[in-house]
């Protein structure tokens, strides 16, 4: 797992006046591969070991292992902090689904979706129409980059100086801690991570990295710095970039602010669960990514990045590969005067879990 703290001194050096975070190493102290040759010898280990085998089982635990309902896992907040800057989601043809509208929804955090024109009657048939807003455009078959560029602008003319943009297949939000993952009813974790990323002169990205990426029994930090920030993006406003191209659009913006000694930083202590790519309709599924899509958004971020992207092949597909060890002396810079005190600080949330 990525993280450049060699430089920080480790992550507590910077995780003060932040929530509790405590990630141990839950990980199995052995595991060992038995072959059985036949059905009753399956039957045999199965009785000596008094757990129900099968020939679908993958693997068990011994002695057995007391399954948590982590459903029942939740992070309450009694007086929720709603994020400072204003929250984008851009959607198109999604009306149906809207999973980042419903997400936010449901943890009572205020969000303007960002549609093209001719959908206006479908989400407005679903969605408050204060919360909506119109593109000048539509149909330009250049995936979400304008609307991107728009969403920026727009938070430029409300005097923000950030704002979020969320992809619109995101489904849920989680704190970890304690190797556990506990879905949030608040906004408070956004607002924390303005918190964090505003104590410093030089961070132009963060964001939370996916909920499938980090294994709870695994040890990591709270955050990791200089790398790709995606999906769920907090974007300093002044910094002289915008999206372009058509593919792989993130992780353009991460290498270009990296390579101006910029920082990013992707949380880990809080996460956004997000439907993966390609599964549903809408979106840049219909306009980007068929007819070898894949291949053509790897070969376009090695033609952007040459000096540290690569085509290569993993998980059963094509994906490009980034190095992104050439950023890791990329340092945090605090603002003159900042005073941060040196304590632990839940901003009101609380670990629950539901009987």
């Amino acid at each position: 797992m990525p993280g450049f703290f060699k430089d920080l001194e480790g992550w507590q050096t910077e995780w003060k006046n932040m929530p509790e975070f405590i990630q141990e190493d839950h990980q199995p102290f052995k595991s060992i591969l038995v072959h059985f040759e036949n059905k009753d010898d399956i039957a045999q280990f199965s009785k000596l070991l008094e757990q129900n085998i099968t020939e679908c089982t993958q693997f068990i635990y011994f002695p057995k292992l007391t399954k948590m309902n982590l459903l029942k896992k939740v992070c309450t907040t009694q007086r929720p902090i709603n994020p400072k800057y204003p929250v984008y989601i851009i959607s198109k043809g999604r009306w149906e689904s809207r999973q980042t509208a419903k997400a936010l929804e449901k943890i009572n955090v205020p969000y303007h979706i960002v549609i093209e024109p001719q959908e206006y009657d479908e989400y407005a048939a679903a969605i408050d129409s204060e919360k909506i807003l119109k593109l000048p455009f539509s149909n330009l078959g250049e995936g979400s980059i304008p609307a991107r560029n728009w969403v920026w602008e727009h938070s430029i003319s409300l005097g923000a100086k950030r704002h979020w943009i969320l992809d619109d297949n995101i489904t849920e939000f989680y704190r970890l801690v304690k190797n556990i993952k506990y879905r949030v009813d608040s906004g408070t974790i956004f607002r924390v991570i303005e918190k964090f990323v505003d104590r410093y002169e030089n961070v132009a990205l963060a964001g939370m990295q996916y909920e499938l990426l980090v294994p709870r029994k695994r040890v990591c930090p709270p955050f990791t710095l200089n790398t790709r920030i995606y999906s769920c993006t907090l974007i300093q406003n002044d910094i002289p970039y915008r999206w372009r191209g058509r593919y792989n659009e993130d992780t353009d913006l991460s290498l270009r602010v990296l390579k101006d000694k910029w920082c990013t930083v992707l949380f880990y202590a809080f996460l956004a669960n997000k439907t993966a790519t390609m599964r549903m309709k809408g979106g840049n599924t219909d306009e980007l990514y068929a007819d070898d899509g894949r291949l053509k958004m790897a070969e376009s971020i090695v033609e952007q990045h040459p000096d540290v992207a690569v085509v290569s092949h993993k998980w059963n597909r094509i994906q490009h590969h980034v190095d992104y060890t050439k950023f890791r002396h990329n340092k945090l810079k605090k603002k003159e005067g900042a005073i941060i005190p040196d304590k632990m600080n839940n901003y009101g949330m609380e670990l629950k879990t539901i009987e």
